[in-house]
């Protein structure tokens, strides 16, 4: 307890931002060792052990302090949302499997845009039928809409001129024959120029940085040195897990954050049953979206060779996996019904809880149980990721290519095959397509790997 005051005096005297941040630096640091001790434990993940050593770090201060204060530092939903959030983005990106990725693009957008309109739409009007019949009152449209943002929100709109940019100067000025340092912050300043120059338009920082990822990923990681392939890689993902580790270790102190429960007015049953109705409301929502489109993305690749349909098992994995919400969620609540980070309404700081308590639950039972379910459900086989890996097959002859040389008829019959292909195997197709033209137009200027490389490498 000594201790405690002499370092409390220190930080309220000269050092009000070094000792709190000290301390919780120290306690992500515990936090990477013991999750680095329990990597091999098939029901928890980082995540998981993040958000559990964060309620554990909270108690401890909530008991020290004497019932005062559960964190360190105030949340900030502007340092999530500009500093925190895009490394994560840009490096799941940059390490997406893009020949997976692309080959069931129109599956995964349908998914991201359809669906989460349909889980929105869900999730809204569900919260205003069944709020007030939990004596729940007082929520504006405004809210309501934003609930339904906060459970389901993603973005679909992006830019992508600083990936080909950067790609371009990379491979136009050669910066590693003088500095290997030099390409690699280049790569990271574009990145994050990227989701900074989205955001000031308005469009979205997050789809902006993510396909930033992909293409840097595609073009630029190959036009740098090889010690700066293995330094980006390595630096991008320690970055993100870093950020990602934070956000969770904060989650875990915030849940027992006093204030915001003493601001609440309402009883622990109705509170209860508001907990309950969100992720009933999650559950039906993500459910409306995933079986249907899945019947749909199958219906339309009935037709496909190679491609494997969304078995009623994958299915399953899809929706149980996509229950979790995490820091997101918490950073969108605190900016719809917070003013940095504090609420002086009962009912705005009620739904800032019932967002904790669902993050908090979603992500320590479903996380828990996503592991065990995949492996039930989808034990490994080795044919699976031969089937996937394999390119469709479609003759140059048949590329709706048209020439001058050749007759009308020649290039109408050219055209009619290529329409036939494309209704046929509209996502393949469009592949074996784009690969041409990547190959012939894309790489020369902006570099990247040869096609027989790129094939091997996904």
């Amino acid at each position: 307890m000594a201790l405690f005051d002499y370092v409390m005096d220190i930080g309220n005297s000269s050092h009000e931002q070094v000792v709190p941040m000290t301390v919780f630096v120290a306690i992500l640091c515990l936090c990477l060792v013991i999750g680095h001790l329990l990597e091999e434990n098939r029901w928890v993940n980082e995540s998981i052990t993040a958000i559990i050593i964060g309620c554990i770090s909270g108690t401890i201060i909530l008991f020290i302090s004497k019932g005062k204060n559960s964190h360190i530092l105030r949340f900030n939903e502007e340092v999530f949302f500009i500093y925190l959030l895009p490394p994560i983005i840009f490096n799941a990106g940059f390490q997406v499997k893009k020949k997976q990725f692309f080959h069931n693009f129109l599956t995964i957008m349908s998914f991201g845009v359809i669906g989460v309109f349909i889980s929105s739409s869900i999730i809204t009007a569900g919260s205003w039928w069944l709020f007030p019949k939990l004596n729940f009152d007082g929520l504006s449209v405004r809210d309501y809409l934003g609930i339904g943002a906060i459970f389901s929100s993603t973005d679909t709109v992006c830019t992508l001129q600083a990936g080909l940019l950067t790609s371009y100067i990379l491979k136009g000025l050669y910066f590693g024959r003088h500095s290997s340092v030099r390409e690699i912050a280049l790569m990271l300043l574009m990145a994050y120029l990227s989701y900074m120059l989205a955001e000031l338009c308005s469009l979205s920082g997050i789809l902006t940085v993510f396909f930033s990822g992909i293409l840097m990923s595609h073009y630029a990681w190959h036009n740098v040195t090889d010690s700066s392939r293995i330094t980006t890689r390595h630096a991008f993902e320690a970055m993100s897990f870093i950020a990602e580790t934070f956000i969770f270790l904060y989650v875990g102190m915030d849940a027992l954050d006093i204030e915001k429960w003493k601001m609440s007015k309402q009883s622990v049953w109705t509170s209860m049953g508001i907990y309950g109705t969100v992720l009933m409301l999650i559950a039906v929502g993500r459910a409306a979206f995933v079986f249907p489109l899945s019947a749909l993305s199958n219906f339309m690749n009935r037709n496909a060779t190679r491609a494997p349909s969304i078995t009623f098992k994958h299915q399953i994995v899809i929706w149980w996996a996509g229950l979790m919400r995490g820091a997101v969620s918490i950073a969108l609540a605190f900016k719809q019904f917070t003013y940095s980070g504090v609420t002086v309404d009962p009912v705005h700081a009620v739904m800032v809880t019932t967002t904790v308590i669902v993050v908090l639950f979603s992500t320590l039972v479903f996380g828990f149980l996503t592991k065990p379910l995949i492996n039930y459900l989808l034990p490994h086989h080795d044919h699976t990721r031969s089937s996937i890996d394999r390119e469709p097959t479609i003759s140059k002859d048949r590329l709706p290519l048209l020439s001058f040389e050749e007759s009308a008829s020649t290039n109408l019959l050219r055209a009619k095959d290529s329409l036939s292909m494309l209704f046929e195997r509209p996502v393949y197709t469009i592949h074996s397509y784009w690969r041409r033209f990547d190959d012939t137009y894309m790489r020369p200027i902006f570099g990247g790997a040869r096609r027989n490389e790129s094939s091997g490498s996904g």
